[in-house]
């Protein structure tokens, strides 16, 4: 299977394999920015507020509080992670 990505890769000038990454990087991006609202909303506060006021302590380590923190860590971990990737081609994102 490499042999085959491979050999299509090869086959692409910068500008498509920009183009290409610049799509995948905004598909990851928008599903990160859509979890991390969805979050927002159950929580009535972004990460660093939910992080700050330790609110998995305040709500007694329950296990839903919990997953939520970590998932939403790695969304915002993500989100960052996708910015990154978005400016090293060249794109500044909104």
């Amino acid at each position: 299977m490499s042999t085959v990505i491979e050999k299509h890769l090869q086959g692409m000038d910068d500008t498509e394999l920009a183009a290409m990454l610049r799509a995948e990087y905004l598909r990851k991006l928008t599903r990160y920015k859509k979890v991390d609202e969805t979050y927002r909303k159950k929580y009535g506060m972004k990460f660093e507020q939910f992080e700050s006021r330790n609110i998995v302590a305040d709500r007694d380590y329950s296990w839903e509080v919990e997953s939520d923190s970590q998932q939403w860590e790695t969304v915002v971990d993500g989100i960052e992670t996708m910015l990154s990737k978005l400016k090293e081609i060249g794109i500044e994102a909104f």
